[in-house]
């Protein structure tokens, strides 16, 4: 009997197995150095000429990452012990190792354009034409990482902001709702409720996003509050390339659903050839303007339903499918793409039933979904297509785990957000690169598995 041997999968973890030199031109090789190189060298021929090797500066930032090395002190440490290393990072022998200020110079350089928002773009449109992103479902999700700096005491109100004990008056309550209205107009974007941002332009939604770290709050697995100082990571992922499609930095006191509309735009408007379905996130994200966002970009979202102190629906069940005078639940049949409509048949009980011929209960229901976006999604909740859905949104958390894990996402050196957006972007960008990197060899080695 002949035995047919599977070729297995190579993937980040094999790669970065690989030899120094492979795997370093394997990863750079995805990223457009020169265009780099090109933003943060001199525009001027006037002036100190610049000695340093900045090409070779870039490849070592990326490097470091890689080879996870915590610190530029170690990084610089390794050059100078190294002599291999040092030549894989495109140093010649006779340059000149850089400096901590050196390094320092080119992280402000990095903060002043935007090239890493650009070559994080560049890398994904280039998996796009490669043909590894091919997801018709995209998982959204936000975790948190510590600052640098010492944590400062938390910010307690003073006791004339403290709220008063007592019913308010009407005319106390009329001169508040005033006060709420013009302090609300005068609020940053992001201070706003989430429906704020539904028409503000992409390019402004981005710009105004809070990057000082702050305190931030998060429930542990026993359900207590933990607090602590730091930034956010949110990302828009790929469920089956796992591939960063899109991703915002923000201070830690920011809410996981003020990042998802500028995440929505920004795949929709820069990559509109992807053809998405479908939005999956966590009860976090449960925000009726999301899930219009969501619709006006003429996909499905798959958000889990946070109750809010809200009573039962009477005829309808806990996944608001209707239901029979019995109280059993109708089934869900399929879902009308032109008019927006779920369709619902009799369930199964109803089938031995004494009333199914009293025509007390309809065999057929029909919902469109634009009566409540939120309440109702296609395919609609409780049926198994919906949970198999939702269960691919374990791809972000996955990406989260890989870029604390691999990729040294929680160890900011940087006391400033600027810089540590630096740090955040580099992260995201070398994560997208190594995954490039990974497929295109195991395209090599498994040609007709991957056509």
């Amino acid at each position: 009997m002949t035995i047919i041997r599977q070729p297995s999968l190579f993937g980040i973890q094999e790669l970065y197995n690989m030899e120094p030199t492979q795997k370093y031109e394997a990863i750079i090789s995805t990223i457009d150095v020169d265009a780099i190189y090109h933003a943060v060298t001199k525009k001027s021929r006037f002036g100190a000429p610049e000695e340093l090797n900045y090409a070779a500066m870039i490849i070592s930032c990326f490097v470091r990452y890689v080879e996870r090395i915590p610190t530029i002190k170690d990084l610089i440490k390794r050059l100078h012990e190294d002599i291999a290393f040092k030549l894989n990072c495109g140093f010649l022998v006779s340059d000149a190792v850089p400096s901590e200020a050196s390094y320092s110079r080119l992280v402000t350089k990095l903060l002043e354009c935007d090239i890493l928002e650009k070559q994080k773009e560049k890398v994904v449109l280039q998996a796009i034409e490669e043909g590894f992103i091919t997801d018709d479902t995209v998982a959204i999700d936000a975790t948190h990482f510590e600052a640098r700096d010492q944590t400062p005491p938390k910010e307690e109100k003073p006791k004339s902001e403290q709220k008063k004990r007592g019913r308010k008056t009407k005319e106390e309550r009329e001169q508040w709702l005033k006060d709420q209205a013009e302090k609300e107009a005068t609020m940053p974007l992001y201070e706003k409720k989430i429906e704020a941002q539904l028409d503000v332009p992409l390019a402004e939604l981005r710009s105004e996003v809070p990057i000082e770290p702050k305190w931030g709050v998060k429930k542990n697995s026993e359900g207590k509050n933990v607090f602590w100082f730091g930034y956010k990571a949110h990302l828009i992922v790929g469920t089956s390339s796992q591939y960063i499609l899109d991703s915002l930095f923000s201070s830690g006191n920011l809410n996981d659903g003020k990042a998802a509309i500028p995440l929505l735009k920004g795949i929709h408007e820069r990559l509109p050839q992807l053809n998405l379905r479908y939005n999956t996130m966590d009860a976090g994200y449960d925000f009726e303007p999301i899930y219009e966002q969501v619709h006006r970009m003429g996909q499905q979202s798959v958000i889990a339903y946070n109750k809010r102190n809200e009573g039962e629906l009477l005829g309808y069940d806990k996944h608001f499918a209707p239901t029979c005078f019995r109280e059993h639940s109708y089934r869900y049949d399929s879902f009308d793409a032109k008019y927006e409509t779920l369709k619902y048949t009799s369930p199964k009980e109803c089938r031995e039933c004494p009333l199914a011929n009293e025509g007390i209960c309809q065999k057929v229901y029909k919902m469109k979904i634009t009566k409540d976006l939120r309440k109702y999604t296609a395919p609609a909740r409780g049926s198994k297509a919906w949970d198999n859905i939702y269960k691919r949104r374990t791809a972000v958390e996955r990406v989260n785990a890989y870029l604390k894990e691999w990729f040294q996402l929680n160890n900011v050196r940087y006391r400033t957000g600027k810089r540590a957006k630096v740090h955040f972007d580099m992260v995201t960008l070398v994560y997208n690169a190594s995954k490039l990197a990974a497929d295109r060899i195991d395209a090599q080695l498994n040609p007709s598995q991957t056509a």
